[in-house]
């Protein structure tokens, strides 16, 4: 049997941050400029609609620099990558395109500026995620990672005075407070950045979902396994009491979770586009769902210039190179909207 929910509840904001959009705009204009094929380390973002998507149109992707052909031009993703990768580029005569989200890259500077200054780094994140491996690669012999509170019980460092922390920009916004409380208390001298590290597009998705699982049977969060701010979005609901799955696309529904649920959230990852939402939608419409409501809690508008190295190609080659990369559900520090 077809379950069909009554009402879909649509978060808002969901989906595309600034960041993402600045990157996956960056493969694109790359491929209008230079042609196929244009070579990206890693996936440019955490989605596998989006890579199948760029690697339709010529985008070749790779796990390191060293597999791109000398001469060849390469684009780093959205997540960072450490300076190591820049030397390997700049060895191998690579023409270089650095998607880094402009939070990811602060947090790079904050890392340098800590070692600089020779403090002890606690870098509060998951091991082997890509933007980890970039920001570790800034200050290696400065840089422990810890992952839980239980983490910070067992770290000892050589002087408890001179320690900084730093965090991932994509994590629990609750549970990475959680742990800079506990770093507060075994280090009481310890600095952290001047702003928050985590990204303002991962916080608001985090805020929204909090209010759509108040209001559902079911949150459904369109995003890829490998996407740490989608993961973290069905963690926050299911630690609300409410059930969510995480879902690349609707054929991946399964028919015994709508069973007995009158209300559906559906919210997405900051590196989903808004399409797999809609086609969400449609796949419960056709069962005969009739109701479909956005749930605003805040309003997004920012948005990020692409990279230089695109903008100056896109002035010799004729449009306007300050227009901004923006798309719909870009991100944004955000207002509280009824």
């Amino acid at each position: 049997m077809a379950h069909a929910p009554e009402k879909l509840l649509l978060a808002t904001p969901r989906g595309y941050c600034a960041g993402v959009d600045r990157a996956v705009q960056t493969v694109e204009r790359a491929l209008d400029l230079h042609g196929a094929p244009v070579y990206v380390r890693k996936e440019i973002v955490h989605n596998k609609h989006v890579v199948e998507q760029l690697r339709s149109r010529g985008a070749i992707f790779v796990d390191e620099e060293t597999e791109v052909p000398e001469g060849s031009t390469v684009v780093f993703s959205a997540h960072g990558v450490a300076p190591s990768v820049h030397a390997n580029a700049h060895a191998r005569g690579l023409q270089t395109i650095d998607a880094t989200c402009p939070l990811v890259t602060k947090v790079h500077v904050e890392a340098k500026r800590f070692a600089a200054e020779g403090y002890t780094i606690v870098l509060i994140g998951h091991e082997g995620h890509e933007e980890v491996e970039g920001t570790m690669g800034e200050a290696p012999d400065h840089i422990v990672l810890i992952e839980t509170e239980d983490d910070v019980d067992r770290l000892e460092v050589e002087d408890p005075e001179r320690v900084a922390y730093i965090s991932q920009t994509t994590l629990s916004v609750d549970e990475t407070r959680a742990i800079i409380a506990r770093l507060r208390e075994k280090f009481p001298a310890i600095v952290g950045p001047r702003t928050d590290d985590i990204c303002y597009a991962t916080t608001n998705r985090q805020a929204a979902v909090k209010e759509l699982a108040k209001a559902c049977d079911l949150v459904l969060v369109i995003g890829s396994q490998n996407s740490s701010n989608s993961n973290r979005l069905v963690d926050v609901t299911r630690e609300l009491g409410t059930d969510a799955h995480l879902i690349d696309h609707e054929g991946q529904v399964q028919e015994a979770w709508l069973e007995g649920r009158r209300v559906v959230g559906i919210t997405s990852g900051a590196s989903a586009p808004e399409e797999l939402v809609q086609r969400l939608v449609a796949f419960f419409q056709a069962r005969g769902t009739e109701q479909v409501e956005e749930l605003r809690v805040i309003q997004e508008d920012v948005r990020f210039m692409l990279p230089k190295a695109i903008r100056q190609a896109m002035a010799a080659d004729g449009p306007d190179p300050a227009r901004p990369a923006s798309g719909g559900h870009v991100a944004a520090s955000g207002t509280r909207g009824s």
